[in-house]
C-alpha cells in the first residue's frame, strides 16, 4: 500500500490588531498521492479562488475585520476583509482627483540664485526634457506622473459612482482590467520622493520655495494611496460578476482554468480553442504565454542597458559657466560629501542596489524554473513579489532629473542638461519591470512534463 499525504494548503491570515487571533481560515485541503487522480476524491462545494502565486484552489469563507487571507502554500495574499466601504474608496478618489487637478494648475517650485528666479509648473520637467531632445524621457516621466493617474482615478471614478445606486456601469469588465493594468505605472509617491531628492540637492547651492502645487500633490498622493490601500478589488469584481461556484472533486478536474486579470475560475468546454473568461473577458491560458522566453529577452535588453546606463552622465550641472558631467554613481558621492546621508543612502538603494538585485533575481528565478529546481519554492515565489513591488523604485532618479531641468535653467549662471545615462537608466527601469509582468510565478511550482501532478496537488 502506498502512503497518502494529506497537505492542509489552507488559506491562513493576518490580522495587526489583535494580540490573539481568532482561529485560522481552513480551507478544502488538496490531497497529494502517488496513485493516479481516481483514487482519491475529494468534493469541493462553494465559492472558490485560485492563487496567483502557486495556482491552488481554495473556498473561500469570509474572514474576521481587518484580516488577510494569503495561500498557505506559497504565502502569497489572496484577498482581505472585503467589508471596505466603496463610499469610503470613491470620495476619496473624488479628493484625488480636485487635488492633482489643482496641483497642474498652480506654480510648483521657484529656484532663486543672484537675483534670477525660475518657476515650473508640475508639466515643466516633460516639457524641458522635450526641448532638450529627450522627448523619450519626457514622455516616459508624463506618463507616470500624470496621465496615467489621472486615468485611473477618471477609471476608478466611472466604475464607483454608478455602484453607489446599484447599478453596473457601461463597460465595467474593461474599465476594471484598465484600472488594474494602470496600477502599478502611477508613480506618485515616488515622484514626490524625487522631489524631496532634489530639494535636498537645490538648497545647497541656492534658494528653493515651495509653492501650493507640492502641497496639493501631497494630499492628492495621500487620498489615493489611501484609496487604493482599502479598496478590495475581488470585491469590486464580486460586485460586477459573481466568483463561480463549483462543485469539483479531488483530485481538481484538468477543465478548471483561472483567469490572471479577474480570478475567476472557469471550466473549459473541449471544442474551445480561444477561450475567454465568463466574467471579464480576458483570454485564458493555463499559463502566460511564452513567459519565458518573453522575460529573458526582457532581462537581457536591460542588462545591455545598465552598462551605459552606469558609465554615460545621467546629467551635467553647469555652475557660473563651467561644469562636470555626473553618473549615478558621482550623485550619489556628491550628496555623501554634502552630509546628506540618508538621501544619498536612499538614491544608492533606488538606483544602485534595487536594478542589481532585480536583474540578478529574474536571472536566478528564470534558471531555477528552467532547470526544475525544487528546494526553496515559497522563498522564491515570495522573491519574484517583492521585485515586482520595489522594481518601479528607481524611477526616482529620473524623477529628479526632471525636476532639476525644469528649475535650474538659467544661463551660465546655474544649468542643468540631462544626458544619455538618464535615457538608458530609465529604460532599464521600464524593461525589469515588464519582465517582472511577464514572468509567471506559478511556473516555480510547475513541474516540467508532469501536469498530472498539479492536478493531484490541488493546483490548476
Amino acid at each position: 500500500m502506498l502512503n497518502r499525504e494529506k497537505n492542509f494548503a489552507a488559506t491562513s491570515w493576518r490580522d495587526h490588531r489583535h494580540a490573539q487571533p481568532p482561529r485560522p481560515l481552513m480551507a478544502e485541503p488538496p490531497v497529494v498521492s502517488e496513485r493516479p487522480p481516481a483514487t482519491v476524491t475529494m468534493r469541493i462545494r462553494g465559492t472558490i479562488v485560485a492563487c496567483p502565486g502557486c495556482g491552488s484552489v481554495y473556498r473561500t469563507r469570509g474572514i474576521p475585520p481587518g484580516s488577510v487571507a494569503v495561500c498557505r502554500r506559497c504565502g502569497v495574499k489572496l484577498f482581505h476583509d472585503q467589508r471596505g466601504n466603496l463610499q469610503g474608496v470613491l470620495a476619496l478618489n473624488i479628493g484625488a482627483m480636485l487635488f492633482f487637478a489643482l496641483a497642474h494648475l498652480m506654480p510648483f517650485l521657484t529656484f532663486s540664485i543672484e537675483g534670477r528666479a525660475q518657476t515650473s509648473t508640475f508639466l515643466s520637467g516633460p516639457l524641458m526634457l522635450v526641448r532638450d531632445g529627450y522627448w523619450p524621457l519626457g514622455l516616459v516621466v508624463f506618463i507616470v506622473v500624470s496621465l496615467f493617474p489621472a486615468m485611473r482615478m477618471v477609471t476608478m471614478f466611472w466604475l464607483l459612482l454608478p455602484m453607489m445606486s446599484a447599478h453596473r456601469p457601461p463597460f465595467a469588465a474593461s474599465a476594471m482590467r484598465f484600472s488594474q493594468f494602470l496600477r502599478p505605472w502611477c508613480m506618485l509617491e515616488i515622484f514626490l520622493l524625487g522631489v524631496l531628492v532634489a530639494y535636498v540637492k537645490l538648497s545647497d547651492i541656492a534658494a528653493v520655495e515651495l509653492h501650493e502645487a507640492v502641497y496639493a500633490f501631497l494630499a492628492a498622493m495621500l487620498l489615493a494611496t489611501t484609496a487604493d490601500s482599502i479598496l478590495e478589488e475581488r470585491a469590486l469584481w464580486e460586485r460586477l460578476g459573481r466568483q463561480a461556484r463549483v462543485d469539483v472533486t479531488r483530485p481538481l478536474p484538468a477543465a478548471l482554468i483561472s483567469c490572471t486579470e479577474c480570478g475567476q475560475i472557469d471550466v473549459l468546454a473541449e471544442a474551445a480553442l480561444h477561450p475567454t473568461c465568463s466574467r471579464c473577458g480576458s483570454p485564458l491560458h493555463r499559463r502566460k504565454p511564452d513567459s519565458i522566453a518573453r522575460t529573458w529577452a526582457l532581462v537581457a535588453a536591460a542588462g545591455v542597458l545598465y552598462i551605459p546606463a552606469n558609465l554615460l552622465p545621467v546629467m551635467t550641472v553647469v555652475y557660473f559657466g563651467s561644469g562636470a558631467p555626473n553618473t549615478i554613481m558621482s550623485g550619489v558621492k556628491e550628496l555623501f560629501a554634502a552630509g546628506q546621508v540618508p538621501i544619498a543612502l536612499l538614491v544608492f538603494t533606488a538606483s544602485i542596489v534595487v536594478p542589481i538585485l532585480k536583474l540578478v533575481g529574474m536571472v536566478w528565478l528564470l534558471l531555477s524554473v528552467q532547470l526544475g529546481v525544487r528546494r526553496g519554492r515559497r522563498q522564491r515565489t515570495m522573491i519574484f513579489f517583492f521585485i515586482r513591488g520595489v522594481g518601479r523604485w528607481s524611477m526616482v532618479d529620473i524623477f529628479m532629473i526632471s525636476i532639476l531641468v525644469s528649475l535650474v535653467s538659467l544661463g551660465a549662471i546655474a544649468t542643468v542638461v540631462p544626458g544619455m545615462g538618464a535615457l538608458s537608466f530609465a529604460a532599464v527601469v521600464l524593461l525589469t519591470m515588464l519582465a517582472a509582468e511577464s514572468f509567471d510565478p506559478r511556473l516555480i511550482w510547475d513541474l516540467q512534463g508532469d501536469r498530472l501532478e498539479r492536478h493531484i496537488d490541488g493546483r490548476i
